[in-house]
């Protein structure tokens, strides 16, 4: 799986941008968490090339950016969670979820739904 570190706030504004084309991942982690390892792996394990090539994924190491875990909160309007998923759809969180509910399917389904 071939993430996009974000690590400045300047990049949410790009992010908004180019899910007005097409839908964005944002995965919050949690570099110390074991339920977080979990649902990394999940969606790493069956992750395609395919998928590298028709989605944008980026990911954001909560330990290091808690700035920018705060802003995407404010930014979207979503309550923070760690591990979380967000699509970005048009600037706008379309689907959001965390913990043990973060699965490849229900992802790749919500960023092509």
């Amino acid at each position: 799986m071939h993430w996009k570190e974000l690590t400045t706030l300047g990049q949410l504004d790009r992010i908004d941008d180019l899910s007005r084309q097409k839908p964005v991942l944002i995965f919050k982690h949690s570099t110390t968490c074991p339920i977080s390892k979990g649902a990394l792996a999940r969606l790493e394990k069956d992750w395609t090339a395919a998928d590298d090539a028709s989605h944008r994924a980026y990911y954001l190491d909560l330990w290091a950016h808690r700035d920018i875990s705060d802003a995407v909160e404010t930014r979207y309007g979503i309550q923070h969670e760690s591990p979380q998923v967000l699509v970005i759809r048009n600037g706008e969180c379309s689907h959001t979820t965390s913990h043990r509910k973060i699965t490849y399917e229900d992802t790749i389904e919500a960023m092509e739904g």
